[in-house]
């Protein structure tokens, strides 16, 4: 099968990959509608039970649409792929500012983020225009955001309004621009192959991310019959209760993190990624160390997501738990992938001269 593979040309190869995922999606897909069925006519599970399967097939439904958006932008070339990332960007973008109060003085401001801070972005990076893409909006929107601000003569709340403006831009505009920018790059015997990157990149933090989801919903949903304060019997309850029933660490701002699970998803997600080093230009202990870079990145930019939705009081980016479109909400999908991407990047770039 290796073999089979190797023969084929870097077309072929990522044809092959995109079959591969499609069909994975389909076979889990087709489980999840049937299961469903069942439970409709005869339901044999509780409530919580219901309620999950429901969050998978959300979850499902965001897996289809990512990775159709993918399988668009490599099919209709690089370019396209950047203009598809930019839309993401720009949803994403307007369900934070959606949730972030502004004043009749930012409306100048907005229009500099959304019409020109993102277009100029993202050009610089479908042109390959690495250096300036890299401290475009760090250096010079920084400078630019406030300075429009002032200009519009409304001091009232002046620095936390910019703030998160400046914020928004960064996370949403900035961090998402690095993942198509991935396919730009260069490496040797590795010509054609870029989506390939992209791909590492998304499953490897999105593993990352499942598996924490899955440990910490574990956690919510003790053995039947057991105290959730309580250590489980047998030879395996200890185990059982340090991996799924440890407190969280910042329960404040996150009632599912802990260190278990966070350690977990690191360890897990990594090794995963190391096994698909043959995928990427790195060796077995490269692909780890970059698994690495980019599942802590994401997971605690996650977290800081997280914070910033307790700081709002809302249980997910957009209206209502629903974003604009029709994610739960968007942002809620990618806030991982706008952290990881540009340490990802630049880890990558650096360290291989890319």
């Amino acid at each position: 099968m290796n073999e089979f593979l190797r023969n084929l040309t870097p077309t072929q190869q990522v044809a092959a990959l995109f079959f591969i995922v499609f069909g994975i999606l389909f076979v889990v897909s087709t489980a999840a509608f049937l299961l469903s069925l069942r439970e409709r006519r005869n339901p044999v599970h509780d409530e919580i039970w219901q309620r999950e399967l429901q969050h998978f097939r959300s979850l499902l439904r965001t897996s289809w649409v990512m990775a159709i958006i993918f399988w668009v932008g490599w099919t209709l070339g690089e370019t396209v792929a950047t203009v598809l990332f930019a839309l993401i960007s720009f949803f994403a973008l307007r369900e934070f500012i959606t949730l972030s109060p502004t004043r009749r003085g930012d409306h100048r401001s907005l229009i500099l983020a959304f019409f020109v801070v993102l277009p100029i972005q993202f050009w610089l990076v479908a042109t390959a225009h690495f250096d300036l893409f890299t401290v475009f909006i760090p250096v010079y929107v920084f400078l630019a955001i406030p300075v429009v601000s002032a200009l519009a003569d409304d001091p009232s709340r002046f620095l936390e309004r910019n703030a998160k403006l400046q914020w928004g831009i960064m996370v949403c505009v900035y961090g998402l621009s690095h993942v198509p920018a991935l396919l730009l790059l260069s490496f040797p015997r590795y010509e054609g192959k870029s989506a390939f990157l992209v791909f590492y990149l998304v499953i490897v933090v999105q593993t990352c991310m499942l598996v924490q989801h899955l440990v910490s919903r574990r956690k919510s949903m003790p053995p039947t019959g057991v105290p959730s304060d309580e250590m489980p019997k047998g030879w395996l309850g200890p185990l059982r209760h340090r991996l799924f029933m440890q407190p969280p660490f910042a329960p404040h701002v996150s009632r599912s993190f802990n260190w278990t699970s966070w350690a977990l998803g690191m360890a897990i997600a990594s090794l995963f990624g190391a096994l698909l080093s043959f995928i990427t230009p790195f060796k077995y202990g490269q692909a780890l160390a970059m698994s690495l870079i980019a599942c802590a990145a994401g997971s605690m930019g996650h977290l800081v997501m997280k914070a910033l939705k307790r700081d709002r009081g809302i249980p997910n980016w957009g209206q209502r738990g629903v974003g604009v479109t029709g994610a739960n909400g968007l942002l809620d999908r990618v806030d991982a992938l706008c952290f990881a991407a540009p340490v990802f990047f630049h880890a990558v770039r650096w360290y291989f001269n890319a």
